[in-house]
Order: C-alpha cells, then structure tokens, then sequence
C-alpha cells in the first residue's frame, strides 16, 4: 500500500487512469479513519472555468515517474460524485462515493466518518 508520507509528495501530479489516459491533477488524499492509511485521493478534473473535485480510491495504485495510476477507468472516475475545489466531502456524501465505484461503507461503530482529509 502506498504511504501517507509518500503520496503527500505527489501533490499536483497527473493521476492516469487503469488504461493510461490522464484523468486530471493529484490535490488532496483522505485516509480509512480506521486504519490511518490512504484510502481515497482527490483528483481535479475539468476546464479553467469549470474546475471541480471527484473521488477516486487508492487500492491498487501504482506511483511513477511524475504520476499516480489508479485502478479505475477515466470515464468512471469523471462520474463519481464530486466537490467544489475550495470544499470538504460532507460526511452524508460518503456513502455515494463507496456506492459509485462498488464498494462496502463502514462507518465507526457510533456513526463516525470513514474518510478524513489529510
């Protein structure tokens, strides 16, 4: 698994989907509140004037040469629920993220998040 210390240093670099094909620019990482390891990045995505955030998970990453391949298609990743650039995934959205790219959510036992941004 990719390391928090390390993905902090890919910051603004070209996230590549499973095929290669770039599907925008690295901004932020959310880890599994559970495990403290990444678990979700942030990838920007759009033109100038139409900038949003969307989701993708880390599982199966590979980190190159000025990139971070995800193991996910850019069609799917461009469709997940997103964010504005200047805003923080509400704790109700979650659940749609997991849900869009087919996978378990599991908040804390009291209804904690299971994503925080780091």
């Amino acid at each position: 698994m990719i390391q928090i210390a390390d993905i902090r240093e890919w910051r603004t670099r070209d996230v590549m989907d499973v095929g290669g094909h770039k599907i925008g620019t690295l901004e932020a990482i959310y880890v599994d509140t559970s495990t403290d390891e990444p678990a979700v990045a942030t990838v920007l995505v759009g033109l100038p004037t139409r900038r949003r955030l969307v989701f993708v998970p880390l599982a199966g990453a590979i980190v190159g040469p000025g990139y971070v391949k995800v193991d996910y298609d850019r069609s799917l990743v461009k469709k997940c629920p997103a964010i504005g650039t200047d805003d923080v995934l509400p704790a109700e959205d979650e659940a749609a993220v997991f849900e869009h790219y087919g996978l378990s959510y599991k908040p804390g036992a009291n209804g904690e998040r299971q994503l925080a941004r780091r």
